[in-house]
């Protein structure tokens, strides 16, 4: 290898490394694709445990089986208020669920007849009539910005 060879080597390496940072700043200074959707839950009776949020994309699951949702959180409540913000939403049509989780458990109790013992509430303040809302009175369109809604819990 001459000493050209080497110096042409060495030149292309360093470019070569440099357009490679420029693309890995580039890729981390890039924000996630999508929308927020901030939703404010109020009327809690009490400021014990948390709050558990789930948003739906479909009615698969809604609005009990939050392991179905396309996202869900728990959220600590003060003066009878908790917040949820579901990150990276493309623009869709959406359902939210919300319960009281009282004694942090993970778990909406109910009776053995399936009716909440812990407060819930779901999007649109849709309610159902024998048993929970379904998803098309609690769905809404969501434009893949910036949204937020208020949820009152029952």
């Amino acid at each position: 290898m001459t000493l050209r060879s080497v110096g042409s080597a060495v030149l292309a390496t360093v470019l070569l490394l440099a357009m490679s940072a420029e693309r890995w700043v580039r890729a981390q200074s890039t924000p996630v694709a999508g929308g927020t959707l901030h939703v404010t839950v109020v009327g809690v009776h009490s400021d014990q445990g948390r709050v558990g949020c789930a948003l739906f994309s479909s009615a698969d699951g809604y609005p009990t089986d939050s392991s179905k949702a396309a996202q869900r959180m728990f959220a600590p409540i003060k003066d009878g208020n908790a917040s949820c913000d579901f990150s990276a939403l493309a623009a869709g049509r959406y359902a939210v669920s919300v319960f009281h989780d009282v004694d942090s458990s993970g778990k909406l109790k109910t009776s053995f007849l399936g009716i909440p013992r812990e407060e819930t509430g779901a999007s649109n303040d849709a309610r159902g009539a024998m048993g929970p809302p379904k998803f098309a009175d609690a769905a809404f369109d969501f434009d893949g910005g910036q949204g937020e809604m208020t949820i009152h819990a029952h």
